[in-house]
């Protein structure tokens, strides 16, 4: 059982969040305080007096905020979502505090939201559902296309990549892989097929980014891979935003060389992504320029947000914190390359 003495400042907190971490820390009995804000320069002070800090995906933690949070003496970064692009890992190490992350949570959530994307794009949802709203039930400008018998390309193939691998593969599409660190047994077992990634632009109809941030992904999307795909590919996005140069992605939709995109991640989401902008002027000319496409669907970074992963993160990031007050191992800490 947790120290009742061992305190969590908890950033970027929702009501959903709270429900959960409320709800897991019925276990663990810690002393968390949710804060709505994010950790930044500006709001680091807050953590003085704290033990651990909880993040999420948009929480920044720079090597000037690290030491803010040493000297303060924050002892643990636990983060509650799996990527870690946000987190200078040099500069915590050199510090000396301990990175903790939650690998995978519920990998169907996103897998099943991409293809919720998919689906809603290929076949035009959004736009018959906003006409039957208003009584127009014409059929004009909504023809969409089989998914049967197309081949979809997936970058990335853990699990998340490999979830959604399966499912378009029951609905009879061919499957097309990237990734450096390849599964060969697995995709063989399945009939599926890794490619090298000039090969796999041009050949895909679908492409699914399910790959993390790192210098050589980030944007793997860009202009010379886009003049690659064919005039009809669409894109699937609920990975991380910069894995797609976005004014590429623009250019692409507005000389009309691709399908299309349905994102559930933007390159600068940070400034809006989670807050409701709906009275006030969203100031992002590339954000605004890829909502008036009727070819691009946009959710706020929901991929996650089912109640069985919100259990889990929960479950996960508390119980990695738990590791650290007991010293032992930490089974999902994050080091440097």
């Amino acid at each position: 059982m947790a120290q009742h003495a061992f305190t969590i400042a908890f950033y970027d907190s929702r009501s959903y969040d709270r429900d959960a971490f409320t709800e897991a820390n019925k276990t663990f009995l810690y002393d968390i305080a949710f804060f709505d804000f994010h950790l930044s320069e500006r709001t680091v002070v807050t953590a003085q007096g704290y033990d651990a800090v909880c993040v999420f995906v948009n929480d920044l933690l720079t090597a000037d905020i690290i030491a803010k949070l040493k000297s303060f003496g924050v002892r643990l970064i636990a983060l509650r979502c799996a990527g870690y692009n946000n987190v200078d890992l040099k500069a915590a190490a050199a510090a000396g505090i301990p990175v903790v992350r939650v690998p995978a949570y519920s990998p169907h959530s996103v897998a099943e939201h991409a293809v919720a994307l998919l689906m809603a794009l290929t076949r035009k949802i959004p736009q018959a559902y906003m006409r039957t709203r208003t009584a127009n039930f014409s059929l004009n400008g909504l023809t969409g296309r089989d998914l049967y018998g197309l081949t979809a390309g997936i970058i990335g193939t853990g699990k998340i990549g490999r979830i959604f691998a399966d499912i378009l593969s029951g609905f009879g599409m061919n499957i097309v892989l990237y990734d450096p660190y390849p599964i060969h047994e697995w995709a063989e077992e399945n009939g599926y097929t890794y490619v090298s990634l000039d090969e796999f632009f041009k050949c895909a109809d679908v492409i699914s980014l399910h790959c993390p941030l790192t210098d050589t992904t980030k944007h793997i999307i860009n202009d010379r891979s886009l003049a690659l795909m064919k005039r009809d590919a669409v894109i699937i996005n609920t990975g991380r935003g910069a894995l797609i140069d976005t004014n590429a992605l623009v250019r692409a939709l507005k000389h009309q060389t691709i399908g299309g995109a349905a994102l559930d991640v933007y390159e600068e989401e940070s400034n809006y992504f989670f807050d409701d902008w709906s009275i006030n002027v969203v100031r992002d000319d590339t954000l605004i320029r890829l909502m008036t496409f009727p070819n691009v669907i946009i959710t706020g970074h929901q991929a996650f947000l089912t109640t069985n992963a919100l259990s889990a993160i929960a479950h996960t990031t508390l119980s990695n914190i738990q590791d650290f007050v007991d010293g032992t191992p930490l089974e999902n800490a994050v080091t440097c390359a």
